[in-house]
């Protein structure tokens, strides 16, 4: 359930904070987030498919933490980037 490179550069592209971003918390969480859809959608049909499941609870864990660390830093970036990326935080 990993991203492709057409899709990765995109997630970049519309999170990133300045031009040779790539690995803020941001663009970070874009790509989990996305990954975490495509393995949910994978679960709704594969329900013993327990391995996978474990790995979607460690990123929804990890996202989890560097959200908590943004809205740390700045509460204003951490609600622009819950409503742009549409989950509920």
């Amino acid at each position: 359930m990993s991203l492709d490179t057409a899709e990765k550069q995109e997630l970049i592209k519309s999170h990133q904070v300045h031009a040779t971003d790539t690995g803020s918390a941001e663009v970070q969480i874009a790509m989990l987030s996305k990954r975490i859809s495509k393995l949910s959608d994978h679960l709704q049909g594969n329900i013993h498919d327990f391995a996978s499941r474990q790995g979607l609870l460690k990123m929804i864990g990890k996202r989890k933490r560097l959200l908590s660390y943004i809205k740390d830093k700045n509460i204003q970036k951490y609600q622009d980037l819950v409503q742009k990326i549409g989950i509920r935080g």
